[in-house]
């Protein structure tokens, strides 16, 4: 798991940025065949948190296959696909199931929906995950707002040629989690009688679990968190000027001298069970966007 990967297996069609460019645009115009309006905000869907999606009024719905240079879930939990309606009054498209580096995809491929959702012209990116639990005060289901995070997937989706219409060369990485729209996520919560942390999520390839010596380290480096997920997106979504909220859901207590093997079938009942929360709060979120 340690092994510093420069690369993923399969990378998008056109190295150059001009490539990346054109398939970003090939791939936001056929959603916008589908949907006419203006997305205010995106929302990634993660491990067995996919019920929001139908709280959402919908105009279009397009499986990521119809998608050019989409790339397809291949997690089971993942439906894999882009609704496009309406939440709580607010334009909002969203990805039923997300990409994974340990799938296979380059980090290019897993962050391709964040630059097409940006060119479709969001403005907030709110991002769901399943998370181990490496802090002793979290239970089972618990809701954690993430404030800041840990990059140890050993690659960065900005590596290569930069498009500074896309974003710049160097972003500052000193607040990729907007603070006003955690302290409204963590309102939105409470309104709702549902308790919510915050906390640092450290992200890992994957897609093995981590040892007891492990999640001693990471716990030891100040994270609260571990996931196979969400930095990569909040790194694209932060090059493109977006604002971040995430949501993580600890689905397993990963503490080292306690540690149980993980049973996946009780972490997406767990994720289901969040999911729910989640289903409550994200749209209040949206209500006091509106």
């Amino acid at each position: 798991m340690l092994t510093l990967v420069i690369a993923g297996a399969k990378r998008l069609e056109g190295d150059s940025v001009s490539g990346l460019l054109a398939q970003i645009q090939e791939a936001a115009e056929a959603v916008r065949a589908q949907f006419s309006k203006q997305p205010r905000v995106g929302l990634i869907l993660g491990t067995g948190l996919g019920g929001l999606a139908s709280q959402i009024t919908e105009e279009a719905v397009l499986a990521y296959e119809d998608i050019p240079h989409f790339p397809v879930s291949t997690v089971e939990s993942h439906t894999g696909q882009l609704v496009c309606g309406e939440l709580a009054g607010i334009p909002i498209v969203a990805m039923e199931g997300r990409f994974h580096f340990y799938e296979g995809y380059s980090m290019q491929e897993v962050t391709f929906p964040v630059r097409v959702m940006k060119a479709l012209g969001i403005e907030i990116l709110l991002v769901t995950n399943a998370s181990g639990g490496m802090n002793p005060h979290y239970d089972l289901g618990d809701l954690v707002l993430i404030e800041d995070h840990i990059n140890f997937m050993g690659v960065n989706p900005l590596i290569g040629p930069n498009d500074e219409s896309l974003g710049p060369r160097f972003p500052d990485m000193c607040a990729p989690y907007d603070a006003q729209l955690i302290g409204l996520a963590q309102t939105a919560a409470l309104e709702m009688g549902i308790r919510s942390h915050r906390g640092v999520f450290v992200a890992v390839p994957g897609p093995n679990l981590e040892t007891r010596a492990e999640y001693r380290m990471l716990r030891a480096w100040g994270a609260d968190l571990v996931g196979m997920s969400t930095v990569p997106e909040v790194i694209v979504a932060t090059h493109a000027g977006l604002r971040v909220v995430a949501f993580s859901i600890v689905t397993d207590i990963c503490l080292p001298d306690a540690l149980e093997p993980v049973d996946i079938a009780a972490i997406i009942k767990v994720a289901g069970e969040g999911g729910e929360r989640l289903a409550k709060v994200i749209p209040n979120v949206l209500r006091h966007l509106a």
